[in-house]
């Protein structure tokens, strides 16, 4: 069986299908036949033209655009290793994560010359070609352009296996180096194969794709298992609101995935209340926790909105949610996907009964080989459980979890997160969910702080709506009114925006460093 070919597999099957929408050049529309043939002239150019070989590495700085995903595919026909760089990270992150992935090719765009100046100026020895998208190339760099040069037939075959690596995905760590997740053919194939069969997508579907394609949400959520399902994606450079509510009101669109902050800024636009999402199949957040107003706000729309669960390291889809029960079970992340078994579990490996927190484990062909050149880290997250007589490895994700009597599930936190206050644990996911609903907050965050009384105690972090004043006595009481007296922050602080790391997060290191 020929391993990486995707888009050369499903040209053969509906070669005058429409696979993407180039939205930065005119909103083009290209076929798989037509994208087979691009990705091949990619990999041809990659292997006589530069002279990358199975299991080198090529890495990737720029803006979502049809090239990206070219090298990536292209990468995969010739057993090669995406590693797809973070571009909100600084110049000295993004050096680190050179260094530690020793790719042999770096692809960069015109919005990074100055990075790629720095990174010039700093040893980087694996490095043989510097590649430029785009007019712009520093000099003696070479134009991705001369890939138009290469033959658009398929390149000889080669013997690849399922376990080989296709993507090096880093982890968005707060503290040191992130981790690179290893995604193999295997765990991105079944991750498309378990989300077209458990989601339901469809050769008549059509997605917005403007998460970034450092983000295993960019290549994963909806991008690979399309292509499986035979659909579309409209690639877009960027998150931009505008051309959200363009695409949604084009009538086009079916499928719209996104982080809780896109949601929050729809929300918040001026074209929010005339917008018309009931014609879209699915909408769905991940990511991180989304606040419940934000489910409340597309439900009241007759949008059965929802959010998902995954991490880097497996999938990232897990679960699915029946539409019939998204608004019976709120904040639910649902059933787990076809071929992905999880647990919840207490510390010693022993499973949880229903309705009690403990952190989730997944089992699967989707999940990860490990982290590059890390046994230490792959060994702490990738193992058996004493309780599983199987002896199977299982991934410690260190979400919290819950599994109500029906056997859905729904995430709580972060077990690194979770504090404890006169002995009662502590989620800040929920609280940050209440505060997210108070009229004159429009971001939020919670913290542990000493208390000589408690322990610890909830210290909010505020971000107050333009135009909207409130005191940390009316959002404390706020909280009162709708959690358990444990739960209810005893302060909170105003601050003009919440950190985020690289991975789009809030920083809650930095938070707790500067407020804890």
């Amino acid at each position: 069986m020929i391993i990486g070919d995707l888009v050369g597999r499903r040209a053969q099957l509906t070669p005058d299908k429409v696979a993407l929408i180039d939205s930065l050049n005119g909103y083009r529309r290209i076929t798989y036949a037509e994208w087979a043939e691009s990705i091949n002239r990619t990999a041809n150019w990659l292997w006589h033209g530069l002279g990358v070989r199975p299991g080198d590495r090529v890495a990737v700085l720029a803006m979502n655009c049809v090239e990206y995903l070219d090298v990536w595919l292209a990468c995969g026909r010739i057993g090669a290793i995406l590693q797809n760089l973070n571009w909100r990270l600084a110049a000295g992150e993004l050096h680190s994560l050179l260094a530690d992935a020793e790719p042999a090719v770096l692809i960069y765009g015109p919005d990074f010359l100055d990075r790629v100046s720095f990174f010039r100026a700093r040893p980087l020895p694996s490095l043989r070609h510097w590649v430029a998208l785009g007019e712009t190339a520093a000099s003696g760099d070479r134009p991705f352009q001369e890939r138009d040069d290469f033959s658009p037939s398929s390149p000889p075959p080669l013997s690849l296996s399922w376990d080989d690596p296709w993507v090096i995905c880093y982890t968005g760590g707060t503290t040191g180096l992130p981790k690179g997740a290893l995604l193999t053919h295997r765990a991105m194939v079944f991750n498309a194969i378990n989300t077209h069969t458990s989601w339901g997508l469809a050769a008549g579907d059509t997605a917005i794709l403007n998460a970034p394609l450092f983000h295993t949400g960019g290549l994963n959520v909806f991008t690979l298992p399309l292509i499986v399902a035979g659909g579309a994606s409209v690639v877009c450079r960027t998150f931009d609101p505008d051309q959200v509510f363009d695409l949604v009101a084009g009538g086009g669109v079916t499928l719209f995935f996104g982080v809780p902050t896109m949601f929050i800024m729809l929300q918040q636009h001026p074209r929010w209340e005339t917008a018309d999402f009931s014609r879209l199949k699915l909408v769905i957040s991940g990511g991180a926790p989304c606040p419940l107003p934000v489910f409340e706000k597309f439900w009241a729309k007759g949008v059965d909105f929802k959010t998902g669960y995954g991490l880097t390291e497996a999938g990232p889809n897990t679960f699915w949610l029946p539409p019939a029960d998204v608004r019976l079970k709120p904040g639910y992340v649902g059933l787990p996907l076809m071929f992905v078994d999880v647990k919840v579990v207490r510390p010693d490996g022993s499973e949880c009964e229903p309705g009690e927190a403990g952190e989730l484990i997944i089992h699967g062909p989707h999940v990860c080989a490990g982290y590059w050149r890390n046994l230490e880290a792959t060994a702490a997250a990738i193992h058996p459980t004493p309780a599983d007589p199987s002896g199977r490895a299982w991934l410690h994700t260190g979400d919290v979890a819950v599994r109500d009597a029906e056997g859905y599930y729904r995430i709580a936190g972060r077990l690194k997160e979770m504090f404890i206050s006169g002995g009662e644990n502590v989620y800040p996911a929920e609280i940050e969910s209440v505060l997210h609903s108070h009229p004159a907050v429009a971001g939020a965050a919670v913290i542990a702080v000493p208390d000589d009384k408690w322990g610890e105690v909830g210290r909010a972090v505020v971000v107050l709506a333009a135009g909207q004043t409130a005191t940390a006595e009316e959002l404390i009481a706020f909280c009162r009114g709708r959690l358990a007296g444990y739960k209810v922050p005893r302060s909170a602080v105003f601050v003009d925006e919440l950190p985020m790391t690289g991975a789009g997060k809030i920083d809650k290191k930095l938070l707790e460093s500067r407020y804890g």
